[in-house]
C-alpha cells in the first residue's frame, strides 16, 4: 500500500454507510480498515486516524449472543460525527 492509493476522507465516511445500508459487512469494514492502520509509511491527519480506527473494531461481538458491541445506532452516530468533523 502507498500513500497515492491511501484513502481519501470521503472513502473512509463511505464504509461507515456501507454498512448501515447493508452494502457492506462489518467483517469487511474492519479488514478494510486494519490493513491501512497497519500499513507502514503512511500520514493520516486527524480524523482520518479517529475514523479508521472506529472501523477496525466494527465487527467486535456483544458477547456469546448475537450482535455487535457497537451496534447500528452507535454506528450512525459515528458517521454524524465524522461528517461534523469533517465539516470543521
Amino acid at each position: 500500500m502507498s500513500a497515492s492509493q491511501q484513502p481519501r476522507l470521503d472513502e473512509i465516511e463511505e464504509r461507515f454507510a456501507a454498512v448501515l445500508a447493508g452494502r457492506l459487512s462489518r467483517d469487511e469494514a474492519d479488514r478494510w480498515a486494519g490493513e491501512w492502520i497497519t500499513a507502514e509509511g503512511l500520514a493520516w491527519d486527524d480524523v482520518s486516524w479517529w475514523a479508521l480506527g472506529l472501523l477496525h473494531g466494527i465487527d467486535l461481538p456483544a458477547g456469546p449472543e448475537d450482535g455487535f458491541l457497537h451496534d447500528d445506532a452507535q454506528v450512525r452516530s459515528w458517521l454524524a460525527e465524522l461528517q461534523v468533523r469533517r465539516a470543521a
